[in-house]
C-alpha cells in the first residue's frame, strides 16, 4: 500500500501547488480560468415569462442564456424576498431583481452577493431608518438587506436613456463593500481596479470633464460609493458615449467587472 499511499500524498500537493499557481496568475493576469462549471437550474414558466422579456438576457447567445437564468434561479434560492409591509411579493418582482443582480455579476465567479440576505420591497421611495431622509433604494451591511422602491426600480428598468437605473446603482453598493470585506479574487480584482480609477480622478481636468457631461449627474461626487455607482449605470446605459470620452476610467471598470464586450453591446438593445 505504501505506493499507492506516496502517490495520492504526491497527488494532493501537486493539485495544492497547482491551485497556488493558477490562483496567482488569475490574480496578476485579471482573468478567471472558468466562470461557471455547472449549469442546470431552470426557472417555471410562470417566472421564465419575466426572465425572456428581459433585455439583456434576451440578447444573449443560447449559451449564455443557459447560464444567466441558472445564475438567476440560484440568486432566487439563496436570498429572501420581502415587502416592508407584508404584502405578497410577485413572480415579476423577484426575477426583475435578480436578473440585475446577475446582469452586474455576470463577469465574475462568485456572483451571489455573499453580504446580502434580503431583498426588501417598498412600493415607493421611504424614510430611511438610518437618517430619515427619503430614499429610492438602500443598502444596510450590518442587517444585510437592500432595500428597493418598486416603483423607482421598474423606471430604471423602462428607461434606458437617462444613465438612471436604480437596480444597478444598488446592486453596486452591495458589490463594492463586499469588495472591502471579501477575499475572494472577485472582489480583490473590483478592489483594485476600484483604486485605480480613484487614483484616475486625482486629474482635476478629468473630473471637470466628467462633471461636464449632461448623463454623469453632480450626485456621483458625494463620496467614492456612489462614484462607482453612477459610473456603473453610465457603463451600462451609454457604453459607447464612455468609452470615446472616458477610455481608461471605461477599461478600469470593465475589468473590475471583468465583462464581455458582446455582453455589454448587446445590452443597449
Amino acid at each position: 500500500m505504501a505506493p499507492y499511499a506516496f502517490a495520492i500524498v504526491s497527488l494532493g500537493f501537486l493539485l495544492f501547488f497547482a491551485h497556488l499557481i493558477l490562483n496567482a496568475l488569475q490574480r496578476k493576469r485579471d482573468y478567471l480560468w472558468y466562470r461557471q462549471l455547472w449549469c442546470y437550474k431552470r426557472l417555471p414558466l410562470s417566472r421564465k415569462q419575466y426572465l425572456q422579456a428581459f433585455p439583456f438576457y434576451s440578447a444573449l447567445s443560447p449559451k449564455y442564456r443557459v447560464q444567466f437564468e441558472h445564475r438567476v434561479c440560484c440568486f432566487i434560492a439563496d436570498k429572501k424576498f420581502k415587502h416592508r409591509y407584508g404584502q405578497p411579493v410577485s413572480n415579476e418582482q423577484v426575477v426583475l431583481v435578480a436578473a440585475v443582480a446577475c446582469q452586474l455579476s455576470f463577469g465574475r465567479r462568485d456572483y451571489l452577493y455573499a453580504f446580502l440576505d434580503t431583498i426588501l420591497y417598498f412600493d415607493e421611495p421611504f424614510q430611511s431608518p438610518a437618517n430619515n431622509e427619503i430614499h429610492k433604494g438602500e443598502y444596510n451591511p450590518r442587517a444585510r438587506a437592500l432595500a428597493l422602491s418598486w416603483a423607482d426600480f421598474k423606471t430604471g428598468l423602462d428607461i434606458t436613456t437617462d444613465n438612471l437605473h436604480l437596480g444597478l446603482h444598488e446592486f453596486t453598493h452591495v458589490m463594492h463593500i463586499e469588495s472591502e470585506r471579501h477575499t475572494g479574487m472577485d472582489s480583490y480584482r473590483y478592489h483594485k481596479y476600484h483604486q485605480l480609477i480613484l487614483r484616475e480622478l486625482m486629474d482635476a481636468k478629468l473630473r471637470n470633464r466628467l462633471s461636464s457631461t449632461p448623463f454623469f449627474r453632480d450626485y456621483a461626487f458625494t463620496n467614492q460609493y456612489e462614484f462607482m455607482a453612477v459610473l456603473t449605470e453610465y457603463f451600462f446605459e451609454s457604453p459607447q458615449e464612455f468609452r470615446v470620452h472616458f477610455p481608461k476610467l471605461f477599461h478600469h471598470l470593465k475589468m473590475a467587472l471583468l465583462f464581455d464586450d458582446a455582453w455589454l453591446h448587446q445590452s443597449e438593445y
